[in-house]
């Protein structure tokens, strides 16, 4: 054995090879390990970017929504990504300086342009849809509402975004896609959705009923048991492999502030001695001066113009619920209807169904005025704290809300006993299925609204893209893994058969 070992140091090429052998296996096993974590190392996810302007009556809105690549059955895993709140009011007010309607959205789409990928932005998508107060200024003035569309798609087009368009969408449209989008973000499209919201006992397989409400329109949508009698206020969608037949129907000129106008318009008296005129809508101590020619130029209230020798009236608030109550009643007409059965103005309605998510106008003003909490509050107990907070002097009312802006704290009397009208009254909700209805403002990190319910049906239309794949193919992995495993037995082979024992234990013996 002594023999054996003088002759292994007094060869100089054993030291070599023991040096060749030992380099080699340290070589496969770096390969084996750095191969193994690299091929199975997590997968950067692709993600496509959508963005979507909600261009409304009072403002505008800009919601970037995000998804995977690789889509669920023909339909994209759409969440909100960003939002941001253009400065200024709705583009429809720009129509006699159209050229401003576009500039107004610069400062939000600069944020887009940062908040989403470079290598994205080529593929990015981008629309605007118009809402109620774009109708109105259409059937106002067509050329200026032409106008102001064309302002902001200059605009748009100027940025380095797929432009498909700035359009005046529907009121059918707002109030569909508003309906998927509460229904997507509870989960009732995909049994194992990520996002949860405040319907805990909604079933994937019912859906939710949408109600939404801007400062000109408003919409009705859900899903009815029976069969839907009117094909204008039905559509049809397939949405992750399912069929769904929805009832809709949008009230242009009953959003919150055309029915404040059209309340005040239709209760004007003619007879008064002066301009003063009480308004049971508005606090105690509270006065406000209105342009009849202002009140008049919406074709909402058009049609209610009365022959006054003033060019103002004043009114002074009484502070009084119920009758606040009445007098927006008279908005309302509930006969001369044809059907089975009707929500108002002769329009079609079955009958109410299921679970309503409220959003939008519902949601801020029930949440000023902390009515929200709709497992816990009656109808009859929103209508005796409407009667409180109405009643309560206006003096008193700035004193509590000092940082709330004047006309919108003003208007919290009349937004609040317009809502209970419209869904009592108007929509056939009562005491026994008011809390059915949840205000809502965000499901998950998701804005409830229109938006994202367009941004979920239009990737229906937008390719998707191969998942990201490991380096190397499957094959090949397993290749170089018995390759280099194999290479590691043939060293310890070689080693054990040249020095007796293997190479990778030969170092030890090494002076």
């Amino acid at each position: 054995m002594d023999t054996k070992r003088d002759m292994q140091q007094k060869n100089p090429w054993h030291r070599k090879l023991i040096v060749i052998l030992t380099i080699l296996f340290i070589v496969g096993i770096i390969v084996i390990v750095s191969t193994a974590i690299i091929q199975n190392k997590p997968l950067p996810q692709k993600m496509k970017y959508g963005i979507v302007l909600d261009a409304g009556s009072s403002h505008t809105s800009l919601y970037i929504y995000k998804w995977p690549a690789e889509k669920e059955n023909d339909t994209g895993v759409v969440q909100q990504h960003h939002a941001c709140n253009v400065k200024g009011p709705g583009i429809s007010s720009y129509s006699a300086k159209t050229d401003n309607a576009g500039k107004s959205l610069s400062e939000c789409m600069d944020l887009a342009k940062t908040s989403i990928p470079d290598v994205r932005h080529s593929e990015t998508p981008v629309y605007l849809g118009a809402t109620a107060g774009m109708r109105l200024l259409r059937e106002q003035d067509d050329m200026a509402s032409e106008n102001v569309l064309t302002s902001v798609a200059n605009t748009l087009r100027s940025y380095p975004f797929k432009y498909e368009g700035a359009r005046i969408i529907t009121g059918q449209e707002e109030g569909a896609y508003g309906w998927i989008t509460v229904n997507y973000l509870q989960g009732n499209f995909q049994k194992n959705s990520r996002f949860f919201g405040p319907f805990q006992d909604t079933q994937a397989s019912v859906t939710l009923g949408a109600l939404d409400l801007g400062g000109a329109s408003t919409q009705i949508t859900f899903v009815p048991q029976e069969e839907i009698e009117s094909e204008e206020n039905s559509l049809h969608f397939r949405l992750y492999g399912k069929d769904y037949n929805v009832y809709t129907h949008s009230f242009l000129c009953y959003g919150k502030d055309q029915a404040l106008n059209l309340t005040v318009a239709i209760n004007l008296k003619i007879d008064e001695p002066d301009n003063v005129q009480e308004n049971p809508c508005f606090h105690v101590g509270y006065s406000k001066t209105i342009s009849l020619k202002n009140l008049y130029k919406s074709p909402c209230t058009a049609k209610q113009k009365k022959n006054l020798r003033m060019d103002s009236v004043v009114l002074n608030g009484t502070g009084n619920a119920s009758k606040c109550r009445e007098n927006v009643l008279k908005i309302f007409n509930f006969s001369d209807c044809t059907s089975s059965s009707c929500s108002f103005n002769g329009i079609y309605q079955p009958h109410i169904y299921g679970s309503f998510g409220a959003f939008s106008a519902y949601y801020f003003v029930m949440q000023f005025l902390n009515l929200t909490t709709h497992h816990e509050t009656s109808l009859a107990k929103v209508k005796e704290k409407m009667e409180y907070f109405c009643s309560t002097p206006w003096a008193s009312v700035k004193q509590r809300f000092p940082t709330v802006k004047e006309k919108y704290l003003s208007e919290y009397c009349f937004s609040g006993n317009y809502i209970i009208t419209l869904l009592e009254n108007g929509y056939s909700f009562t005491e026994d299925n008011w809390n059915t209805i949840t205000f809502i403002k965000k499901i998950g990190n998701s804005d409830a609204g229109w938006t994202l319910g367009y941004m979920l049906n239009l990737t229906n239309m937008i390719p998707a893209e191969a998942p990201s794949s490991p380096p190397l193919p499957y094959g090949g992995y397993v290749a170089i893994m018995v390759i280099f495993s194999l290479l590691l037995l043939a060293l310890c082979t070689i080693g054990y058969i040249f020095f007796g024992k293997p190479a990778c234990n030969s170092q030890k013996h090494i002076i």
